[in-house]
């Protein structure tokens, strides 16, 4: 199933499952970041995109099930990236969208989305595109 990233079409994905704790967060940092590489994206984006992967994960840490498991999505789709952490959790419930670290979230990744499944699973998507900005002034 897995294909060329970079082609137009054609999307690669990987996943990465670690213990829900911080100290685990370093290997999804490095993932994210050979993963923008390899899509060419720029040292800005690619730190940017870093920061809000650490981001979204602490968010889904504070309310995680103790000795759960954090999943990481990454999808390589062309010239994008998008990113979706999820872990299951105590209360089901989905970030609050008029917080600090969401503003950080969407200002950093692009598009962002969370869901939560019935079995109170807690998703945060991010999507970056290559060239998107921010970028620098």
């Amino acid at each position: 199933m897995s294909q060329i990233a970079g082609e137009p079409g054609n999307q690669d994905f990987v996943e990465v499952r670690l213990p829900a704790a911080g100290a685990y967060l370093s290997v999804l940092r490095t993932a994210t970041a050979g993963l923008a590489a390899r899509l060419d994206f720029t040292l800005d984006e690619i730190e940017d995109l870093r920061i809000a992967v650490d981001e979204a994960c602490a968010i889904l840490l504070q309310q995680a099930v103790p000795g759960s498991v954090l999943s990481c999505v990454f999808r390589l789709i062309d010239d994008s990236l998008e990113v979706t952490v999820s872990a299951p959790t105590t209360d089901g419930r989905a970030p609050e969208r008029d917080t600090f670290a969401w503003t950080v979230l969407s200002a950093l990744a692009g598009k962002v989305d969370s869901t939560v499944a019935d079995d109170r699973t807690v998703s945060i998507s991010l999507h970056k595109q290559r060239g998107a900005g921010p970028g620098p002034a």
